[in-house]
């Protein structure tokens, strides 16, 4: 397919105050009263999103509850935004849906289960604002190529043990990652039609391809933050027996979809030095 969209002014600014938290859950809230809570507390946060696609909308105890937790912990003198972005269907694309009257351009995109600690995610916010155009985040993954087989070369999906034993990677995914909010609108609208529709028939992998597509529009690595984070609750997909295998799968399929490999492998880690005892 050869899709390979450049834009040379594609952001406009390094990032407008804070960041917008967009936080992604299903039927858990009790794990989102912790998330919400945590993320109004952090200083940089200009406004909180909630991806809501249950069939039944938030219900009026979980909405005060959460608007008044907002309200007690927000930091700035001008308090957190808080929302519901309802929608109507279960569609894990609706996660990169674009919102609309946002005043930042800086995403943090973020699974219910997973804590940042504040200064970590300051920290991490102010990575992406040295190079906005580029996905920053805390959860790398790596791919590396595995056959070639009929003249079509294949690619294995790697996870966090790849990337600790080689120091490498060309992936972070979007259950913890910074980027600018105009990647939701070139999910949503540009990218092309056939991969949308794969993520919404396979129920999986909106993640690998929010990677693949903002490299292939910059041709360039994301940039993993080393910083400590937490995970509550109970285990994820990531457990799942055949997890890797669907991974393993969707990678090639959506490399296929391109017709190339838009994904750039770095060994590059931000680090805060001030912070580390070696550095």
């Amino acid at each position: 397919m050869g899709w390979n969209p450049h834009y040379p002014s594609f952001v406009s600014s390094p990032g407008r105050g804070g960041y917008t938290v967009l936080i992604n859950t299903w039927k858990r809230n009790s794990l989102l009263k912790q998330s919400v809570a945590h993320y109004a507390s952090c200083g940089g946060t200009d406004a909180i999103h909630v991806v809501w696609s249950e069939s039944d909308p938030p219900s009026h105890s979980l909405k005060a509850y959460l608007n008044n937790i907002v309200l007690s912990k927000s930091q700035t003198s001008q308090k957190t935004n808080f929302k519901f972005d309802i929608n109507k269907e279960d569609n894990l694309n609706k996660r990169f849906k674009p919102i609309e009257d946002l005043k930042t351009d800086a995403i943090f995109s973020v699974d219910v289960d997973v804590i940042v600690p504040c200064r970590t995610l300051d920290f991490a916010f102010a990575v992406w604002q040295t190079a906005p155009f580029t996905m920053v985040g805390f959860v790398p993954r790596m791919h590396w190529l595995d056959q070639e087989k009929n003249g079509i070369t294949y690619f294995k999906y790697e996870g966090w043990w790849s990337v600790w034993w080689m120091g490498t990677y060309s992936m972070v995914l979007s259950k913890a990652a910074f980027f600018h909010r105009k990647y939701l609108d070139l999910y949503t609208h540009k990218m092309p039609s056939s991969i949308y529709d794969y993520i919404t028939r396979e129920r999986s992998c909106e993640d690998i391809a929010m990677s693949l597509l903002i490299a292939n529009a910059t041709d360039a690595p994301p940039i993993w933050v080393k910083g400590k984070i937490y995970e509550i609750g109970s285990s994820g997909i990531s457990s799942l027996i055949g997890h890797s295998n669907r991974r393993n799968k969707c990678l090639n399929d959506f490399i296929s979809l391109y017709g190339t490999m838009p994904l750039v492998p770095t060994n590059v880690k931000a680090v805060d030095a001030r912070h580390e005892w070696f550095w």
